[in-house]
Parts: structure tokens; sequence; C-alpha cells
């Protein structure tokens, strides 16, 4: 089975959308475009935001920019 990667997530509706998963509170204004972690992407409410496409998935983000943002410290070396 493939590594589990982050993804960019967009906030595809008119209104603003929060979105609280169990690590943070996304805020997300009309047409803001976020990245959200490997483990984010399993969480039922944002599982839930896309089921009803409050947001969409815009692409999958790659193994480093996941990373830095992770690890924001390490990637500034």
């Amino acid at each position: 089975m493939a590594e589990r990667r982050g993804m960019y997530i967009k906030n595809v509706s008119e209104h603003p959308v929060d979105i609280r998963m169990k690590s943070r509170v996304l805020r997300l204004s009309p047409g803001d475009i976020q990245i959200i972690t490997a483990a984010e992407v399993r969480d039922p409410i944002l599982r839930e935001n896309l089921q009803v496409r409050s947001v969409a998935i815009v692409r999958p983000a790659t193994a480093e920019e996941e990373d830095a943002f992770v690890n924001p410290t390490t990637s500034e070396s």
C-alpha cells in the first residue's frame, strides 16, 4: 500500500468555513487553499466537509511540502 500523504484543500463555498479537527481548527475564506497532514486527511470532521463539498481536495502534497509544514524549523536550514 502506498504511503499516505497530506493534501491541499480549498474552500469552494461562497462563505468562510471553520473545520474543527482534533489537531487544529482550519479557518478558510472563500477560495483559500491550505495544506493538511496525512494524519488530518483521516479526521472525520474534515471528511464530512469533503462529503458536503464545502471544501475540495486541490492536489496531494509532496513529501517535501508536508515535511516543511510539519517541521518548519528543519526546512529553514
